[in-house]
């Protein structure tokens, strides 16, 4: 490993920019990831510059054009707020019904730390007066018991990473000597917007062999063990599902400490985005003879994939054709995503699917999230602690 920092990658540098414009503050990021306060202010001021070169007098707003500009943004922001509480609010609407509006009642307040009561009210069709004179009523012995559970169910959703559905969070109380009904508690979590995570069902393919290119021997046998840094990387592709269209991502791994030392996100599954992450790897940590094992896509087979590993000292190794198992630990790195990230939430566009891969890999998975392989620490602790005590 080198005592100096190598270079942020354009793509990292780029995505703190937008944070930071999108009103990130600049000291909050450099707690949150690796680059400065004032090396982040110094790549705004870069991209200021670089767009205020390119701008034209026909580029600039007037007085009215911004004014208009602000009242549509409040728009936006409103209609988010709106699209949001629905979405929680989930099959809980209902007209005209007493029980109904009672679980919008518990629901709003369940969420008034998040939502606004008015708002909560007006959108989901209640009155905010009724809210008012429910939360002023002496709760009844089965709503106090309902109360009870539900603050059982939320430490059992909380414990699980909010990952847990309805019936984990059963088997779970269950599991503990509590007998309550499978039915209650999905009511329950309902009514809360407690919700789980679930596979993605189906998928798209990101793997095309190329029959005509001559794959690179396994030199890996499914043995994802490495004694020290850049001995062994593992390498693959995903999609990442957006309104508009699919978001690929490739990533590369060390295998050594779990660790993502290289990524690249595109719109296409052409050999620049498999090369963009390698370059983003070998650039952050120059490795000397390091082995790079992936499977038989086309972008790996590639003779500009196979001609930049060897400039940089990087032995190709394939697994076999389908096998997801000979390369499971990137596998294992696309199930933490889904789970973790892609099952719970839904991009409007590929920019803001973009910035939250980009968030979820440099600003959680490598710096804060715990493995049980590694002893749980993160890798970037794990690396450190490694390299501070050989």
């Amino acid at each position: 490993m080198p005592h100096t920092r190598p270079p942020y990658a354009p793509e990292f540098r780029r995505q703190m920019v937008e944070l930071v414009r999108a009103g990130r503050d600049p000291a909050d990021l450099a707690r949150e990831f690796e680059p400065s306060a004032q090396a982040i202010r110094n790549w705004v001021a870069q991209a200021d510059r670089g767009e205020s070169r390119g701008a034209s007098k026909s580029d600039v707003l007037t007085l009215a054009e911004r004014e208009e500009l602000a009242r549509l943004r409040r728009e936006v922001r409103q209609l988010r707020l709106e699209r949001d509480i629905l979405s929680k609010a989930g099959g809980l609407v209902r007209t005209g019904e007493r029980r109904g509006a009672v679980g919008l009642f518990q629901f709003m307040s369940a969420n008034q730390a998040v939502f606004p009561i008015a708002t909560m009210a007006r959108v989901l069709g209640v009155s905010e007066a009724g809210y008012h004179a429910w939360r002023q009523r002496a709760p009844s012995v089965r709503a106090v018991a309902d109360a009870a559970l539900l603050k059982q169910i939320r430490i059992a959703h909380a414990g699980s990473g909010e990952i847990y559905g309805a019936p984990r969070v059963h088997a779970t109380l269950a599991a503990q000597g509590a007998r309550h009904g499978r039915k209650r508690i999905a009511r329950l979590m309902r009514e809360a917007g407690l919700v789980g995570v679930s596979r993605r069902r189906g998928g798209v393919v990101t793997t095309r062999r190329d029959r005509e290119a001559r794959p690179a021997p396994d030199l890996v046998d499914r043995n994802f063990s490495a004694e020290a840094p850049n001995q062994l990387w593992v390498g693959d592709i995903t999609f990442v599902p957006t309104s508009a269209s699919f978001l690929y991502l490739a990533v590369v791994v060390d295998a050594w400490s779990r660790r993502v030392v290289g990524w690249s996100m595109a719109s296409h599954l052409r050999t620049e985005l498999v090369l963009d992450a390698l370059e983003m790897a070998i650039t952050q940590r120059r490795p000397r003879d390091v082995i790079h094992h992936s499977d038989q896509g086309s972008q790996y087979t590639s003779l500009a994939f196979g001609g930049r590993g060897r400039e940089a000292g990087v032995r190709p190794s394939m697994g076999s054709v389908g096998d997801a198992y000979d390369n499971a630990m990137c596998e294992s790195f696309f199930a933490t995503l889904e789970c973790e990230l892609l099952d719970r939430r839904r991009f409007a566009s590929q920019a803001q699917a973009r910035m939250a891969v980009f968030t979820f890999i440099e600003g959680f998975y490598n710096p804060v999230r715990l493995h049980s392989a590694l002893g749980y620490r993160s890798p970037i602790r794990y690396e450190q602690e490694m390299l501070a005590n050989p």
